[in-house]
């Protein structure tokens, strides 16, 4: 079983899954737009050059999403996306790159769990939670 994280944007999915791939070092496999889909004809105008499905592997894992139709599209709330490392520099390095124009909810700091750990919002409005975890 493999267990994703799928995200929804408000027409910014192209441009956040970019920047994921560069502050996660992760690799787009796959962004399709819906004017570039088998249903372009049934899609408004205004919708055709968003992201019908995007995916990315980070770490031998994947992050996907895409652009919900603004009737459907809602703000993210009441969940993180989760990342351990076994490297604190690295940690720090993913949660300073994640909190660049967004809202840091806990510094990154040690804490009793962890040599380091930090919550943030980043600018596309996704909840992280990065960590660091001996015995990675």
């Amino acid at each position: 079983m493999i267990l994703c994280t799928y995200l929804n944007f408000p027409g910014t999915c192209a441009e956040a899954f970019r920047f994921y791939a560069e502050a996660l070092g992760g690799t787009i496999l796959m962004m399709q737009t819906h004017g570039e889909s088998p249903m372009r004809d049934q899609v408004p105008a205004e919708m055709q050059s968003t992201v019908l499905h995007a995916r990315m592997s980070v770490g031998g894992q994947f992050l996907m999403g895409s652009d919900a139709p603004p009737q459907h599209f809602q703000t993210a709330q009441g969940f993180s996306v989760s990342m351990s490392f076994s490297d604190a520099a690295e940690s720090a390095r993913v949660f300073a790159a994640l909190a660049e124009g967004g809202r840091v909810t806990m510094p990154f700091q040690a804490t009793f769990w962890s040599p380091g750990f930090g919550a943030v919002t980043d600018r596309f409005g996704t909840p992280w939670m990065i960590n660091t975890e001996a015995g990675l």
